[in-house]
């Protein structure tokens, strides 16, 4: 009276695992979660690149001018309110404006230049360094301001 509990011991009633039915493992990657993690990395990027074009921070004056269309990335000089000037993002002294856009310029003298004055900046500053860029030889030369809003 001997019964067999939970093994293949003989009786044929339990069940037998086949070689054949276990499941094989999948030696693939799954690239799916990585490419929606990338896909996420480049929205950022696309909407954080825009904001991040121009390091010096200056309160432009208001002006109804309208907004230049423009091809190429202009060589920007910045006049901040205490009078220091910057060519691109890098401080320099404003002896030195036309030698380094001499030696940064790819077109010559038809480069387009933008001077981005801070609104309390001293108008002495900004005069001199659109001097000497009118004195080295460029003739493109652009003042940047914003656009009044209307309230």
């Amino acid at each position: 009276m001997g019964m067999a509990v939970g093994g293949n011991s003989g009786g044929g009633g339990g069940r037998r695992r086949r070689g054949g039915s276990r499941r094989a493992l999948v030696s693939e990657i799954n690239v799916t979660p990585l490419v929606d993690v990338m896909l996420v990395l480049l929205i950022i990027f696309m909407v954080a690149a825009p904001m991040m074009t121009v390091g010096v921070p200056i309160d432009l004056p208001n002006t109804e001018a309208k907004a230049l269309n423009s091809e190429t990335q202009p060589i920007t000089i910045s006049v901040k309110a205490d009078g220091e000037v910057y060519l691109q993002e890098t401080p320099i002294p404003v002896a030195e404006i036309a030698a380094k856009l001499e030696a940064i310029a790819t077109t010559g003298y038809s480069e387009r230049i933008f001077v981005r004055g801070d609104a309390t900046a001293p108008y002495g500053v900004i005069a001199d360094v659109m001097a000497r860029i009118q004195g080295a030889g460029y003739k493109n030369i652009g003042l940047v301001t914003q656009q009044k809003k209307d309230s």
